[in-house]
């Protein structure tokens, strides 16, 4: 099987002490990619550095991208770590009340969700942009996002509502800096097996009174003709052929990865 070849590309991948910024961070490595992982909790971050390190050249940040002063030392940190960054693959932690409905969200969650999925990203890319533009060096920014956004899931009203507006920072940032070469692209991901995708359906199980096994085939499994989940492999694959120069040309584009679980044609 062929692989992109990522040799010498400082990658940033937020939220990555298990799940899905984790696997991602993996598969980068297998590419050969240099990454700096982040987590704000320092024992995760211990152990999945330990899983990686094996991988390739790996990094750790203890950060809370909730916070501004952590977001800043995100890019300051890696900067010297990796001697350059080329590129960030923003993954996003979840909501704390999530899965919840609308009228369950307080004013305290909506706070949360934004911050998560639109400020703190969104302040990533400026400090970025930012040092991309000031010493003249080629980037690229991986937003990876939900299908949900597209066709929304009740429980997860709160991220659905708040990344919506990450569609319109991809192609903002790569109709205004594209000449520069800066280009965004945004993920919609459908289903992969995570820790986290495993606690928000056992909440699911839970409130309708039924196994999480059940929940999980109806919820999950039963939405796509493949009866699966998505592979790390696949995943890994699309966003290392984004990064790559091979991509160029695609700039600014929201590309689908859910294994034809969505029934819609996007527009």
């Amino acid at each position: 099987m062929i692989r992109t070849d990522l040799t010498g590309m400082g990658v940033i991948v937020t939220a990555s002490s298990r799940g899905i910024g984790f696997n991602v961070a993996r598969e980068l490595l297998k590419r050969n990619a240099r990454v700096v992982i982040t987590s704000r909790n320092g024992r995760n971050l211990k152990k999945a550095l330990e899983e990686l390190s094996e991988y390739g050249e790996v990094y750790g940040v203890i950060a809370d991208v909730g916070r501004k002063g952590d977001l800043e030392g995100i890019i300051s940190k890696a900067w010297d770590a990796l001697d350059g960054v080329d590129a960030l693959v923003w993954n996003a932690p979840n909501v704390s009340c999530e899965p919840c409905l609308l009228h369950e969200a307080t004013y305290a969650d909506w706070t949360e969700a934004s911050t998560l999925h639109s400020v703190a990203p969104g302040y990533l890319t400026t400090l970025l942009v930012r040092r991309w533009l000031k010493e003249e060096r080629k980037g690229v920014l991986v937003y990876l996002n939900s299908v949900s956004i597209k066709e929304p899931m009740p429980p997860l009203v709160l991220a659905d509502t708040t990344r919506a507006g990450l569609l319109q920072l991809t192609k903002s940032v790569s109709r205004t800096y594209g000449k520069k070469g800066i280009r965004a692209y945004s993920v919609l991901l459908g289903s992969f097996d995570t820790p986290g995708a495993r606690e928000n359906l056992r909440r699911v199980a839970e409130m309708k009174g039924e196994p999480l096994e059940e929940t999980w085939k109806r919820e999950v499994l039963s939405r796509t003709p493949l009866h699966r989940t998505g592979r790390w492999g696949e995943l890994g694959s699309l966003v290392a052929f984004l990064l790559s120069e091979e991509a160029e040309y695609m700039l600014g584009s929201t590309v689908v990865i859910d294994g034809a679980m969505t029934r819609g044609v996007f527009i």
